[in-house]
């Protein structure tokens, strides 16, 4: 009987507990599968440091290796130096990380040459398919002549293309704290920062996929206390947290207090627009906050909004050619960087931003902070598109007041708005409300969540 992976392949990735939901076999098929979907001759491989992580990605080698693909192991990696490495070597990549999941977790993010995305619409179905298919019938005929495996260090290559995308030269010295929570920022950071007037100061750089610390998803407040005390107690300029896989970087300021990514992708388009001329799409998701497209119009940009998730950014960037995209996630993309989405550039701009002035990091983003956010807050629901109704019976003849359903459901008014989207894999409603003030952002999150959670 074929395997049902419909709880394993996700809408952008494959993701799931090891060895319960996969293991080694399931990965050689899926290497094999890659093979076939991308009909590539050759493709590059990275991984995070799991403990599952070396034996997954060697068994995926193997599967595509035998269907006649020469593969080329980069081995410890980001997620964004595998796309790097996508990118500078033209070929399909995987990489095996389940991000900021707990340690039990593993999965593949897959990219075609040049780091485009793979998702359900762009190759990941037929993969599902193909491998559900070889669990029943068995893995397919290995090729005549099988691949070779190689191993190539992509790190210092990595580290010298981003310095080249932002100018660090004339940065004042720093002091930095960076929290890598045991995950990949802690192979990457010490080489990318090598050689700038940084004080360093790190945190969790011990490469262990059981994260002994905390969780490493910066996102959550919880896990980012430690960093928080640290840049008080340090007195330093500002603090930096990368998720397990680094391609996140969540940025505190000075004080300790976080800065939103709205905030982070605002200064970041600014500096974008800059380096550009003055002109470009800037892309943004439908939750950033208002404050990011209002920065890429006072700079001259075009800003762009589209739905959540990697897959639909990179799409939208493709097709308008932009120069950059931001998500309230603190994923950020480059155009100079295949599209790709990379924490470490982002962060790299912040760090150029603050050491080209004299200012601290607080007053210098209050400028792109503008509005009462409230985060993203999950509902546990039994039946989202009722709950999702209930919400479009409660607003929709409201005075002064527009309903859009791009990504869910969002509702717009002069002073706030909201959006309430359904999670794909799980029984959750996600709220974003902002507003012009605290007072009506919380009587409109409050408002929201009590017609959610009715």
């Amino acid at each position: 009987m074929a395997a049902d992976l419909s709880q394993l392949v996700k809408a952008y990735d494959v993701r799931g507990v090891v060895p319960d939901q996969w293991d080694e076999s399931l990965a050689e098929l899926f290497g094999a599968a890659f093979a076939q979907v991308t009909g590539a001759n050759a493709i590059v491989v990275g991984h995070d440091m799991r403990p599952s992580s070396p034996g997954l990605s060697r068994a995926f080698a193997r599967g595509a290796a035998a269907r006649g693909v020469d593969v080329t192991e980069i081995g410890l990696c980001s997620t964004d130096q595998l796309y790097y490495a996508s990118g500078a070597l033209n070929l399909p990549g995987a990489m095996f990380t389940a991000s900021h999941n707990p340690a039990q977790y593993n999965g593949i993010k897959m990219c075609r040459a040049g780091a485009a995305p793979v998702g359900q619409d762009t190759g990941l179905a037929e993969i599902r398919e193909l491998v559900e298919g070889w669990t029943e019938s068995g893995a397919p005929e290995p090729a005549a002549q099988a691949g070779t495996v190689t191993r190539r260090d992509t790190l210092e290559d990595y580290a010298t293309h981003l310095r080249t995308l932002v100018d660090l030269t004339s940065i004042r010295p720093l002091k930095v704290v960076v929290d890598a929570g045991n995950g990949m920022g802690g192979h990457t950071v010490p080489t990318v920062f090598a050689g700038l007037p940084l004080t360093l100061v790190p945190m969790y750089f011990e490469l262990d996929g059981t994260f002994p610390n905390h969780e490493a998803n910066p996102l959550d407040p919880a896990n980012i206390v430690d960093l928080q005390k640290r840049v008080r107690e340090e007195g330093a300029d500002l603090g930096i947290a990368f998720d397990g896989d680094a391609d996140r970087c969540f940025v505190v300021d000075e004080h300790g207090d976080p800065v939103s990514p709205s905030a982070i992708t605002a200064l970041v388009a600014s500096r974008e627009l800059a380096r550009h001329g003055g002109e470009g799409v800037i892309i943004h998701n439908l939750i950033t906050s208002w404050s990011v497209p209002e920065v890429v119009r006072e700079n001259g940009g075009t800003p762009v909004r589209t739905r959540v998730g990697h897959s639909f950014i990179k799409a939208e960037m493709a097709r308008t050619g932009a120069i950059f995209g931001g998500e309230h996630s603190a994923h950020y993309y480059f155009k100079d960087f295949w599209n790709a989405d990379t924490g470490m550039l982002a962060a790299l701009h912040v760090l150029a931003a603050l050491g080209g002035q004299d200012g601290p990091l607080s007053a210098l983003v209050a400028q792109y902070d503008r509005y009462a956010g409230s985060g993203e807050i999950n509902s546990t629901v039994d039946d989202q598109t009722a709950r999702l109704a209930a919400l479009k019976t409660a607003y929709e003849s409201q005075e002064g007041v527009t309903l859009d359903e791009l990504d869910g459901l969002t509702v717009t008014a002069a002073d706030w708005w909201f959006n309430v989207r359904p999670s794909n894999t799980e029984p959750l409603l996600r709220l974003n409300a902002e507003a012009r003030d605290e007072a009506t952002m919380t009587k409109i999150r409050d408002e929201v969540l009590t017609i959610i959670r009715a």
